[in-house]
Parts: C-alpha cells; structure tokens; sequence
C-alpha cells in the first residue's frame, strides 16, 4: 500500500465530509497517542487554519501531555487545553465514586467529559469533531460509546492499527510516540493490549484474515474466539439507537 496516497486520500476524504456538512472546520482531542497525532496532521494538512486540536487532561499522565505539546509545535496546530480534573471529582463526589477508581463506569466519565467539550467548541465554530478510533479498536469495541467514540467522522476507521503506525511514519510523527504502549489513559499503567487481552499485532492479523475470508487455524483458538466475541458484543456501539417501529 502506498501510505503517502493514502495519508492524501484520507485528508481529501475529510475535507469533503466537512464540505457536504456545510461546516467551517475540524475540532479533534489530542491525547498524545499515535492516533490522535496521524489524526491531527492529516486534518492540518487540509484544514491549515480552520482546525482546532484540543488537549483535555483529566489526570493525564505527563508524558502524554508532554507528547501531546510536542505535535501542536512540531506541526504548528492551533490548539486550546481544557483542565477537566475538577469537572471529573466534582461529578464523582456527585455520583458518590471514588474518582480513583478502576471500574469503567468510572474511567469511562473522563471520555464522556471530553466528548462534551469537543461538542461545544464544534457548534460553536461550526466545525465537525474529527475521532481518532482506528479498525483495530472498533472491532474490538474497545472505546467509549458517547465518549471517544461520540463523533461525527472516523478518518481512520478502516486502518488496523499496524496500518497506523506505518502511516505515522509517512507523517514523520515522532518516534517517541510512535514507540510508546497505547493507552487511552482511563488510569495509570492502563494500556491499550492489557485491556483487550491482546496484542494488535495478532489482533490485526486476524481481522485481516476474517475480512480477506482466510483460514484461523494457524492463531490460537482463544484469540480468535476473544476476537469474534468482542465483535459481536460491541455491535450496539456501532449503530444508532434502534426505534421502535408502529406496525
């Protein structure tokens, strides 16, 4: 595959989406992961001033952070910080969680936060929210629904996330980032493979496998099974709300 083509592709792909959306824009998180960073440049490369990269920590680590400040400089986005800690323990007190917890319906506030301020500098600059979730998660159904997963286009929906890292390359994303473990930083030491139970490098082989019809028997029985189920489970996530329909 021809990343540089395809980096071109996507971005062009973007800019019609915002076209046909009579949009002025792009607006896009920007964690410090390789995600949000291919995301970001691919919306600057069409978007030069109309777009906005928002970097909302919400006991972030200060890697990520650091990470995230790195891309704004090396590729000259403009961007805004929003602090979201005290949202975060306000809301926690609220709904009476301890704010350190581990339990997703927990973790899962954070993505939810950053939704609605993603939401709101969208209307009010009339821009599209750009997410930064890629085939391999969407499989998965490892994002937020109404969080991460709260957006209006996905660039990178149809990339496995090996396919990611070779297009991070092409965009000359940093190597520091590049290299690090994903991790959605729902809490500290979480990543990415911990959580789904596995690596991306088999996951994204087996959905290659599956989409080009060819047989599994050569990866482990469990993962193809944690794969299929993961898939099927996560389906909800992937559609509107169904409606009851008036016979």
């Amino acid at each position: 595959m021809n990343y540089e083509k395809l980096a071109k592709d996507i971005s062009q792909w973007i800019k019609k989406q915002v076209e046909e959306a009579k949009a002025k824009g792009v607006v896009f998180g920007l964690s410090g992961g390789v995600d949000s960073a291919v995301v970001s440049v691919l919306c600057k490369n069409v978007f030069p001033k109309n777009h906005l990269a928002l970097i909302l920590p919400c006991f972030s680590s200060k890697k990520d952070l650091a990470d995230a400040e790195l891309i704004v400089k090396k590729f000259g986005l403009n961007s805004k910080t929003v602090e979201l800690e005290e949202v975060f323990l306000s809301l926690c007190k609220i709904l009476d969680v301890d704010p350190k917890s581990k339990d997703l319906f927990v973790a899962n506030i954070k993505p939810r936060l950053r939704m609605i301020v993603l939401y709101f500098f969208a209307n009010k600059l009339n821009y599209l929210v750009v997410g930064t979730a890629n085939k391999s998660e969407l499989t998965m159904g490892y994002f937020t629904k109404y969080g991460d997963g709260g957006v209006d286009i996905l660039p990178l929906g149809d990339l496995t996330k090996t396919q990611v890292y070779k297009l991070a390359k092409v965009l000359n994303i940093p190597q520091r980032i590049i290299k690090k473990p994903p991790s959605a930083g729902l809490w500290g030491g979480q990543t990415d493979e911990k959580e789904m139970g596995i690596k991306y490098k088999v996951l994204d082989k087996i959905i290659t496998a599956i989409e080009e019809k060819k047989s599994l028997a050569k990866f482990k029985r469990e993962a193809v099974e944690k794969v299929l189920t993961k898939k099927e489970q996560s389906l909800h996530k992937m559609f509107p709300p169904k409606i009851f329909k008036i016979k």
